[in-house]
């Protein structure tokens, strides 16, 4: 009952602040364990927290992240349920708050948390806000300095009640936030279907596509920059991983079935000199479907 805790799209089970490193888990029980070390040593202080979630769906996986000033953020145990948020009570504590709300706006049906963090410590929290296949991509922003939440982007990434995009996201060095998706037009998902991509200067006010040009918010099918055209059918995955170097060119992975291949293969979806590219990174022997 711990494979959860193994998910591709899991962000993040494992963080570190100034000298310390945070991890977070859930037992056989679906218990909320959290864990600290100094790191360099091999001695953890471990607490079973009275935190529950739901272990036989691997949905609900636990999002960790400790804010600048060294508060531990958690969020865990969502596949289309309310908000479970919570916050240390002190600076590089195990000891969480009761559950509390972030900007009580769009808090209703939360899938895929995921915590980011700014240079200066402030952070982002990402979720779905609906079902597979109907739901809109949401934005919230932790202030440090005021120590609370705000919602940047109710609904940055619109499934107009017709689909809804899997992303992966990641701030680079300059604290632009880059994402990309697959759009999913039902709770199928073999309707998975082209990589499309967005970046933020701004901190996730204003949003751009790869050839600079301003994006209309909310981004939907009609106008979302497609880096990738995948056809649905083609065994291509939820969300898988991405990076951006430090001249702020993303590298994607992924996995689909090409027309060049007759199994789902391995692929890099990158920005070279402000050119998509896509390179069949695996040569595989077996075949699956999903």
């Amino acid at each position: 009952s711990t494979s959860v805790n193994t998910v591709v799209f899991r962000k993040n089970s494992v963080v570190s602040y100034k000298d310390y490193q945070f991890a977070a888990y859930y037992d056989s029980t679906g218990a909320v364990v959290l864990a600290k070390r100094k790191l360099g040593t091999d001695n953890w202080e471990i607490k079973t927290t009275s935190k529950k979630g739901n272990i036989q769906d691997a949905h609900n996986s636990i999002s960790i992240m400790v804010d600048g000033d060294g508060f531990l953020h958690i969020s865990w145990d969502h596949h289309g349920n309310g908000l479970r948020y919570a916050k240390s009570k002190e600076p590089l504590s195990l000891d969480l708050t009761q559950n509390i709300a972030m900007t009580g706006l769009h808090e209703n049906k939360v899938t895929y948390p995921e915590f980011y963090k700014f240079n200066n410590g402030d952070l982002l929290f990402f979720y779905r806000d609906g079902a597979s296949g109907k739901g809109n991509l949401v934005m919230n922003k932790y202030l440090v300095k005021e120590k609370r939440w705000l919602q940047l982007q109710n609904n940055l990434i619109d499934g107009e009640g017709k689909r809804n995009a899997y992303w992966q996201a990641f701030i680079d060095a300059k604290d632009a936030i880059h994402i990309s998706w697959v759009w999913r037009e039902s709770s199928d998902v073999s309707s998975n279907h082209d990589m499309n991509y967005a970046v933020s200067f701004d901190g996730g006010i204003n949003w751009k596509k790869s050839t600079n040009e301003n994006y209309t918010l909310p981004i939907n099918i009609a106008n979302a920059e497609i880096v990738c055209s995948i056809p649905q059918q083609s065994e291509l995955m939820n969300q898988t991983s991405m990076y951006v170097n430090e001249k702020g060119a993303p590298f994607i992975a992924t996995y689909f079935t090409s027309a060049k291949t007759h199994q789902p293969e391995y692929h890099l979806i990158y920005q070279k000199q402000n050119q998509w590219y896509v390179k069949q990174v695996s040569k595989r022997k077996g075949t699956f479907s999903l």
